[in-house]
Formats: C-alpha cells, sequence, structure tokens
C-alpha cells in the first residue's frame, strides 16, 4: 500500500462525494443468524426475484443461499439514514479437509471446464491463500438512476428519512469490492476470484483494480468469465481517491473479526 505520508496527502484532498459516502454507510461482517438473513434476503430479492437466474432456497422467507454459505464470512453495507441493507458479498475460502464441494472455490462447482489451464488457475493456489469474492448485490433502491429514469425507493412509513441525494450510490460498487480486500488482508489471504460480468469488470478497471482474466465466458445469469487478482495488485493499482475508504472499510472489519470468530470455525448452519 502507499506510505504514510502519502495516506495522509489523499485525506487532505478527499472528493466530497467519498466523505459524505462514508458518513452515510457502514460495514458489517455478519456475526448471527438474523444478519446473514438479511444478506440472504437481499440475495433473494436481486437473484431470484430481479435476475431471475436462481431459484429461492427459501420462498417463504425470501431467503437465497446455498452449502457455500455455510463456511463462508458475509459482508453487509448498511445505509446509516434509513437503516436498509444496501449491499452484499460473500467470502469463501476452500476447506481442503472437508467433503466436495467445500474443498475448492465456488466457481470450481459450477464454472471449472471454463477455467484455463494455468499457473493462475485456483488448484495452483498455495493452501489457505485464496478465496472468492461471489453473490454480490446491491439493492434497486440503491443504484445510480439512469438519466430518464425514475428512481426505485422503498416504501417509508410515515416519519422515516428518504434516500435524497442518490449520488453516493456509485460507490457501492467499488466498496463491495473493497470489502472483498480488506478481509483479505485482515485474515491473510493474498490472490482474490470472482466471476464477473463484463460491465463490472471495466467498472473495476476504471477504479485501478487490474483483474486477470482466468476463466473463458459462460453463461451464468448473463454472460461472466473467471478473474483473479492479488492483494498486492489491488492495493497499488487502486486508484489513490479510494484509499480512504479502504482504510475506512479496513478499520470497520478489525474491530469485527477481533471480537467475531469466523463462520466457518464454528458449528453453524444455514437456516
Amino acid at each position: 500500500m502507499k506510505s504514510p505520508a502519502c495516506d495522509h496527502e489523499v485525506s487532505r484532498d478527499m472528493n466530497p462525494l467519498l466523505t459524505r459516502f462514508m458518513e452515510e454507510f457502514s460495514f458489517h461482517v455478519a456475526s448471527s443468524e438474523a444478519e446473514r438473513e438479511l444478506a440472504f434476503r437481499l440475495r433473494h430479492d436481486v437473484y431470484c426475484e430481479e435476475i431471475k437466474g436462481i431459484h429461492p432456497t427459501d420462498p417463504v422467507r425470501r431467503l437465497e443461499y446455498d452449502i457455500f454459505d455455510k463456511g463462508a464470512l458475509h459482508c453487509l453495507i448498511h445505509h446509516r439514514p434509513t437503516g436498509l441493507t444496501a449491499a452484499c458479498t460473500r467470502l469463501v475460502t476452500p476447506q481442503p479437509d472437508a467433503a466436495a464441494p467445500l474443498d475448492r472455490l465456488p466457481m470450481q462447482s459450477y464454472a471449472a471446464e471454463s477455467l484455463y489451464d494455468s499457473p493462475l488457475h485456483p488448484d495452483r493456489a498455495a493452501r489457505g491463500s485464496f478465496y472468492e469474492i461471489s453473490r454480490l448485490a446491491i439493492s434497486p433502491h440503491f443504484r445510480p438512476t439512469p438519466r430518464g429514469k425514475q428512481a426505485t425507493e422503498p416504501a417509508f412509513s410515515s416519519g422515516q428519512p428518504r434516500l435524497m441525494d442518490r449520488r453516493t450510490f456509485s460507490l457501492l460498487a467499488n466498496a463491495l469490492f473493497l470489502s472483498g480486500c480488506a478481509i483479505g488482508r485482515l485474515t491473510g489471504t493474498h490472490l482474490a476470484y470472482a466471476m464477473m460480468e463484463p460491465r463490472l469488470h471495466r467498472l473495476l478497471s476504471m477504479s485501478g483494480f487490474y483483474f486477470s482474466q482466468v476463466g473463458s465466458e459462460i453463461n451464468l445469469h448473463g454472460k461472466r468469465s473467471a478473474y483473479c487478482i492479488s492483494r498486492e495488485q489491488a492495493e497499488t493499482g487502486m486508484n489513490r481517491r479510494l484509499i480512504p475508504l479502504y482504510r475506512y472499510i479496513q478499520a470497520q472489519f478489525a474491530q469485527q473479526l477481533a471480537q467475531v470468530e469466523a463462520p466457518r470455525d464454528k458449528a453453524t448452519s444455514c437456516p
């Protein structure tokens, strides 16, 4: 990462939009079943209802989860003014001693044939050094509104604040990936894999996150390919104006991880 002197320089000319984003949004590692269900419910709304690419696991409670969620770390982004869950993602680390498919990344279960035979193949990565960022979901209420379209807002009860200024929402996609980087640094893992659509790959590249493509394009809820990036590549290439946000996310997660044992080390189960 950049030197402390550089961090100080960045903090002095921090973008006001970034400052407002950090005031409005907080970052959490799910530490209870109720918090994990917030992620599962948002995933249901996005992947089952909106994209219609995945069948709901629990249609009655409107939850979407799979076998990998039992041992995953779930990251949530909450909108402070409304108390709503704006976005979520999960980090899955293979468990070599577990039964299949938990001994591999999720992408190796459904996209194994698309992965290139290269030095970056997950089978060639050192044990415990890599993870997959997956199930990224941003609530429709917290997405930038295209020109000429009506903003999507939830139904608020009397007295609840409105979303109002939506300009900060453009940072949520980067914030989800920065959450994965921050958890990777705090847990000592070095290589992040992800299945991404071309649009997200372009967006992250514009922010200085230069992923290596490690698989051919497949049809998975749309066109997606497997990518990976090392923590060093992510941190050195990162747009300097995102550094304060990265530090902010790290600080929030560090406090939580010091108190919460990772779900994969506990006898937990999905609902």
